[in-house]
């Protein structure tokens, strides 16, 4: 029986130890997409307490703990900051094979150094020693960003958003690591959802001129992405909920028309239809992507979602709170239709296609595979396929979905070439994700090499496990490190 958790958790042979502990650990983080909040990093920010920082908003521990029977009072209620840790640790025990229980131990082990095991019996110890550490100097937000070797990050931004806080970050001489925004424009795209116009009304406060069309929707978001692109922006980041919206009957000088009649009627309080909404989505992307390929962005691609289907529980306490779901639909020859426009009309940037559904891993491992092209010009600038499959997302994010990830893309293209790992998170202690990520790379790498499926090329596999974390993603997205 393996100890639980030690120096060698899922690492199964000596050459997965040996790729984890001699190379994939000491590599440093880029993580290209997640959702701290920048305010935080900017103003250095110190955590109260444990319940502050791990249950203040995940909502991947609320649904954890709803699924132990835990009232709601005590998850996002009204009770204690003690009580929602003494809930949650009362959960625990239950979550054996939920990869809540390896992140949460993970990050005990990591950011506060307690080696046991967080259950009902220790969860007064845990929140001492959790409270004390963050109590002091060495565990404000800055802090435990260094701490984890994280060189850059990407937020998750709006076309609206000020920016102010990466300006700061940027200005500040005593923190060298780089904090960039990210391009997420799916509220610009929701034409169907409430409160659309006043939404509008704040993009042009922000971009500082009137939307009163749809040119000058198009004018002001142009501008947007100018400003983005000035504080170092390197990739936007596309939500289709639902399903991959695309009207491909539409040439893209119908669907231009047809958006222009339809933001108007939007921008007079008519209520849109999924129709027209299809129809000037199609618009938009077309849009975006030609400012992306101008720009030399990545786009990034989540689809397979279906939001908040708990009408009770979306009312009583809002999105993103532990209500989602897995979307059955299949979006492939929509997607495959909407990359495609693209390529012809020279608006295809390179692109980034994560979907919820586990279903989907081969067809998106030949998806991209269809779209690969490196042209002369851009030969030798990175030598990465221009589409990837990204890293497993959300429900996925679990030992058992990355691993399917990374061998159906080992199948069905070049797991050499993958970008690799990023938290999606809103908790600074998740960078241990990225330790998990590297510790079932090193495990599936190596499972190849001792099943005598490929040779043991040290200095080969060495390189592959130090771009796979790192590399990659760096001369992919085209960051400038400091």
């Amino acid at each position: 029986m393996k100890p639980f958790m030690d120096k060698d958790f899922l690492l199964d042979n000596d050459v997965a130890k040996m790729l984890y502990h001699h190379y994939a650990a000491e590599m440093p983080i880029i993580d290209y997409h997640c959702h701290v909040n920048p305010k935080d990093i900017a103003e250095n920010k110190k955590y109260k307490n444990i319940t502050e920082v791990w249950l203040g908003g995940d909502h991947y521990k609320w649904r954890a703990m709803r699924s132990c029977g835990l009232p709601e009072r005590v998850i996002t209620g009204d009770a204690s900051d003690y009580e929602k840790f003494e809930a949650f640790a009362t959960a625990m025990p239950s979550l054996i094979g939920n990869p809540l229980y390896h992140w949460s131990h993970l990050e005990l082990k990591r950011y506060f150094g307690y080696e046991g095991i967080l259950s009902p019996e220790t969860c007064e110890e845990v929140w001492n020693i959790c409270n004390e550490k963050l109590a002091s100097d060495d565990m404000t937000v800055r802090e435990i960003i260094k701490k984890s070797n994280v060189v850059l990050l990407c937020t998750t931004d709006d076309p609206a958003d000020s920016l102010e806080y990466h300006i700061a970050i940027r200005d500040d001489e005593t923190f060298d690591v780089q904090v960039l925004p990210a391009f997420r424009p799916d509220k610009v795209m929701g034409i169907d959802k409430p409160g659309y116009t006043d939404y509008i009304a704040t993009l042009a406060k922000a971009g500082n001129a009137e939307i009163k069309d749809y040119d000058s929707l198009l004018s002001v978001l142009e501008g947007r992405i100018e400003f983005f692109e000035s504080l170092g922006c390197r990739t936007a980041d596309h939500g289709f909920d639902d399903y991959v919206a695309f009207a491909d009957e539409l040439t893209a000088e119908d669907a231009e028309a047809a958006a222009k009649v339809i933001f108007t009627r939007a921008l007079a309080g008519e209520k849109i239809d999924a129709e027209d909404t299809k129809v000037f989505k199609s618009a938009m992307i077309r849009f975006f992507g030609k400012q992306y390929v101008k720009y030399g962005w990545i786009m990034q691609i989540h689809f397979g979602a279906l939001r908040s289907p708990n009408t009770i529980m979306k009312n009583l306490l809002g999105p993103d709170t532990g209500y989602d779901t897995i979307h059955g639909q299949n979006c492939i020859y929509a997607l495959a239709k909407m990359l495609d426009a693209l390529n012809l009309e020279n608006a295809l940037p390179r692109t980034i296609l994560y979907s919820l559904n586990p279903i989907d891993n081969a067809a998106l491992g030949t998806l991209i595979g269809s779209f690969q092209y490196t042209s002369e010009e851009a030969e030798g600038l990175c030598c990465l396929p221009p589409m990837q499959h990204g890293s497993a997302w959300w429900f996925n994010d679990n030992i058992k979905g990355m691993r399917e990830q990374l061998e159906n893309l080992a199948n069905l293209s070049a797991l050499g070439k993958f970008v690799g790992m990023l938290t999606d998170s809103r908790s600074f202690l998740s960078y241990t994700r990225h330790e998990y990520f590297r510790r079932i790379l090193c495990g599936v790498l190596a499972g190849y090499v001792v099943r005598g499926e490929y040779p043991l090329d040290i200095d080969n596999l060495a390189q592959m496990v130090c771009d796979i974390c790192y590399n990659n993603t760096k001369d992919f997205f085209g960051f400038k490190l400091l």
